[in-house]
């Protein structure tokens, strides 16, 4: 069988990571963080920040002990010697990436329309099928893409930023002026914890990363603290150019932010940044869910076809065709906040998973070669993703009954699937 090739080092991986992270959830959440927490919304970057720099140390373990595609699948499998609980922690980590690529591609449609007289399903349609395109061609050239997405986007947050802190504010700004108080500081951080998951899907490359062992837990760790900075000031920033009422009733916060510090020049370029934010978003996430379909079906937990590599293009085309057959389906769902509450849902189990993973693989696998070890430990075991644990339970009791209750169908859909292919590879067998 043909295997993928290893064309990223650890500047591609980085900024990988990096595009990953700066997607569309910076663009369009940040405004209802600042109806939640108000001038504190900084304090919610800053706990998500946290919160993801604890789930992305242990990924970074366990990256390094098992540097393979459809990475959450073989951490838990492993962890746990259970193929059904890797199945759905796998199954999860698919569904929301293709529901994930859908909807930010109709985020990039509807920035469209200031451009362009196109239905916004019709762009993201377009849109899906070009960056499959890309996604087909290679990974070598998925990785420049990116790359060019990335640094284009970042671009656009660092305007903000320089915008931000070379204008004197027009009143003064207490930077603690939360409307709701706690609450609404806790009810930002766990929304805007969309805008930082991506980094994950920095895993499930590995077979992909020269020297993997060494470069996935590196470039996650930076991908994390350089995101994690650029928010924070862009958070900052921002409320120093508009009041956040008004960012609140936004629907395009950060190209109102340089509307008003720099007039409609400014407006036109956040939105034309923006459009490479939400492609940028989109061509990540389709990368990563074929490597998730393509190392499920690799360890026979899929139909086997899905693992499948192109004997010139060297990627996974049947699994990159699944993918964006079932993100063009996706299409067709709306509300960019509702479905980022769901996502974040089931990330938020997928990293409760990871974090415990790590615990359980530190005493039923202690002799395993750890190239990188999560810091802070109390003889074996590891201290940071029992409070990664902890936060993520936390953090999903913190949603909404019928977003739980979304995410619970995800889940028994997922069950009904293994127990279709269990009996399915079952009677195979037997033949």
């Amino acid at each position: 069988m043909s295997e993928l090739d290893r064309h990223m080092g650890l500047f591609h991986l980085t900024m990988y990571g990096v595009g990953l992270i700066l997607g569309a959830g910076i663009y369009v959440l940040i405004g209802e963080a600042a109806e939640f927490a108000g001038n504190s919304m900084w304090i919610s970057f800053l706990m998500a920040a946290i919160v993801a720099m604890f789930a992305g140390l242990s990924y970074a373990e366990l990256s390094a002990l098992y540097p393979k595609a459809a990475a959450e699948y073989t951490f838990v499998k492993n962890a746990f010697k259970n193929n059904f609980f890797g199945f759905i922690i796998g199954w999860l980590t698919a569904i929301t990436g293709v529901i994930v690529a859908a909807t930010v591609s109709l985020g990039f449609g509807g920035y469209l329309t200031q451009f362009i007289d196109l239905p916004i399903t019709i762009s993201a349609v377009f849109l899906i099928i070009i960056l499959s395109i890309v996604n087909f061609i290679g990974i070598r050239e998925s990785a420049w893409a990116n790359t060019i997405f990335a640094l284009i986007t970042a671009a656009g947050l660092v305007l903000i930023i320089f915008l931000g802190f070379s204008m004197e504010p027009i009143e003064p700004i207490d930077y603690f002026e939360a409307p709701t108080g706690m609450t609404g500081i806790i009810l930002a951080f766990v929304l805007i914890f969309f805008a930082f998951i991506g980094f994950e899907d920095m895993a499930n490359v590995a077979e992909e990363v020269r020297k993997p062992k060494k470069t996935i837990p590196r470039a996650i760790i930076l991908s994390i603290v350089i995101t994690g900075i650029i928010y924070i000031l862009v958070s900052l920033a921002s409320i120093r150019i508009l009041n956040w009422e008004n960012l609140a009733l936004s629907s395009a916060p950060l190209a109102d932010v340089a509307h008003s510090a720099i007039g409609v020049n400014g407006s036109i370029t956040l939105s034309l940044i923006a459009l490479f934010a939400t492609a940028s978003t989109v061509l990540i996430t389709l990368v990563a869910n074929a490597r998730i379909l393509y190392g499920m079906a690799k360890s026979n937990s899929l139909p086997k076809f899905l693992c499948k590599v192109h004997p010139k293009t060297k990627t996974p085309w049947l699994a990159v065709i699944g993918t964006l057959v079932a993100s063009v389906g996706f299409a067709f769902v709306g509300d960019i906040v509702v479905i980022a509450n769901i996502v974040v849902f089931a990330v938020v189990i997928t990293f409760a998973a990871i974090n415990l993973a790590v615990i359980v693989l530190r005493y039923t696998e202690p002799v395993l070669e750890r190239p990188f070890r999560v810091p802070v430990n109390v003889g074996k075991f590891p201290v940071l993703p029992l409070f990664g644990f902890g936060t993520t339970i936390y953090m999903a009791l913190q949603f909404e009954v019928e977003v739980i209750l979304v995410g619970l169908v995800i889940i028994a859909i997922g069950s009904v699937l293994y127990v279709i292919l269990k009996r399915r590879k079952d009677f195979m067998n037997s033949d």
